[in-house]
Formats: C-alpha cells, structure tokens, sequence
C-alpha cells in the first residue's frame, strides 16, 4: 500500500477535519491565549489584585491610560477598590475557568457513572435514574444553584458543588442514550459471550464508545459552567469579594455605568464573552467532527 494513502490514525484525522474550518481555529487560537493567560496570571499580571498593601483607594476609578505612582500604566483603568483591571480580568480568568473545569469533570465523572450504570443493568436501576434525571432537569439550572447556594454559602468549592448537582444530569442523559445503540451492536454481544466481568466489558468496551459525544458535551458545558458561576457572582450569591472572578467584576462596577465608568464593567464582560464564544466555537466544530451525520 502506498504510504500517502495510508489510513490516519483516529487523532490525525480529528485534528485534519478540526483545522478544515478558520473559524474554528481562531476558536481555539483565542481559547488557548486564555488558558495561557490564566494559568500564568501570577507572573505577567502587573498588579497582584488579592495583595490589599498595593492597592491604594486613591486609584479608585481611574480611566484606561491612566498614570501609575510607580511609573506604569493602568491600561484598562481601575474599579472602585484601586485594583488594575486587567490583573483583575486575568485572576478573574483564572478563577472562572478553573471553577468551570472543575465542575465539568466532577459532573462528568458522575453522569457516565449513573449513565452507564443505568444502561447496563436496565430495569428498576434504569428506571430509578433516569427519573432522578428528568425531575432534576425539569427545573431550570439557575434555580437548583440557586438554592444550593443559599443552603451551602459563599466559597469556591461551595459553587463547584452546586454546579456539578446541576449538570450530572446532562452528562447521565446523553451517556444513556449513547450507551443503549451500544447495547444493541454484535461487539457487545461477544464480550457477553466470553463470560467478562460487567466491570470489564462497561470499562473496556462500552464506556470507550461512549466518549466521543460526551466529549462535546462536556466541552459545551464548561461554557455553561462559566456563564453559571457568573451569574451567581453576578447576584451576589456565588464566590466570595476576596476572590472576584469575571461576574463579581461585572457586578462592582454595575452601579457605574450610567455615570459614565463604564470600562470596570465593561473589559470584564468582553472577557467573559470571548471565553464562553472560544468554547463554543471549538465544541460546535468537535460536534460535527465527531458526529459523522452532522458533517457537511
């Protein structure tokens, strides 16, 4: 066989039909400049904005452009407290997306648990999931997190908490779907044949055929675990002053944007925007990759 017509291995061909769309490859060109940014917040940051001795009330709602005592700039001004917005969007970055990570793979890990325990076993066990599932997934989202945060409090893993009771079902729902086509095919038919353990047969064969549409789904999710948790700040309800993240930053400077300071509020918001738009864009092309039905 000549090697230019060799078939690609699995990943080739992923990352082959991934960089057929721009759109998606600015995606994910502006999702990684985020992840950067935020997992390297600490060192390219030009103010630490948790660090109370450098900030300074005098530097309350300066303007973009404005001065620095030492000789800098604030180049996205400052909110009301003195803190650099943009060290603040970049810890904020930071917090956002490690809350919304966090949740997501909490939440996925228990979905695929319920959702493949569901599908293999079936009957009662089935039954008694997937209702669990449908009264969870018949109230709105931001009404269970809601709640949750008013039982549990303020606190970053309080609100990874309440996320991931929020979006198990999802995961659980979609698993079970996949799982059952599984069921149905002859591969699944031989491993039962050989006598293989339920673990083995669920570990080895199954949950590997299951993957790739969770893999879009969880990828959607962080988006809706980021826009979530910024919500929550947003009201007041979810992580705590001491540690902002985008929504809290939108919602310190809300009360000022009629008067005309509107960069404390607005730079967060485009950040916010730009990361849940990354996300999309790289989970809507991961859909069409892995779902051949989907293809154009």
């Amino acid at each position: 066989m000549n090697p230019e017509q060799a078939p690609l291995h699995p990943v080739q061909r992923i990352a082959s039909d991934f960089a057929g769309s721009r759109i998606a490859l600015v995606g994910l060109a502006l999702l990684a400049a985020i992840l950067l940014i935020a997992i390297f917040a600490p060192l390219i940051s030009p103010q630490n904005p948790y660090d109370l001795a450098q900030l300074d009330v005098m530097d309350s709602r300066l303007p973009p452009g404005s001065p620095t005592a030492t000789g800098g700039t604030f180049w996205l001004g400052t909110d009301d407290q003195g803190r650099d917005m943009l060290s603040a969007i970049f810890y904020g970055l930071r917090i956002s997306l490690g809350v919304g990570i966090a949740a997501t793979v909490l939440a996925l890990l228990i979905g695929l648990a319920m959702g493949l325990t569901a599908s293999y076993f079936g009957g009662r066990v089935e039954s008694l999931i997937m209702r669990i599932v449908d009264i969870q997934l018949s109230f709105p989202a931001i009404l269970i997190a809601l709640i949750l945060i008013a039982v549990l409090g303020q606190g970053v893993g309080k609100v990874v908490t309440a996320l991931v009771f929020v979006q198990w079902a999802y995961y659980a729902r979609t698993v079970r779907s996949a799982a059952l086509v599984e069921m149905r095919k002859e591969y699944m038919e031989a491993a039962r044949c050989l006598a293989l353990p339920p673990w083995r047969i669920v570990a080895k064969h199954l949950l590997p055929n299951c993957l790739p549409p969770m893999i879009v789904v969880a990828t959607v999710q962080v988006a809706a675990a980021i826009a979530l948790e910024a919500t929550l700040s947003f009201l007041g309800l979810g992580l705590p002053i001491t540690e902002p993240s985008l929504g809290l930053l939108i919602a310190n400077g809300f009360q000022y944007l009629l008067s005309g300071k509107y960069w404390i509020s607005f730079y967060p918001g485009v950040a916010l925007l730009l990361t849940i738009m990354a996300i999309n864009l790289v989970a809507d092309q991961l859909r069409d990759i892995l779902n051949p039905r989907l293809r154009k």
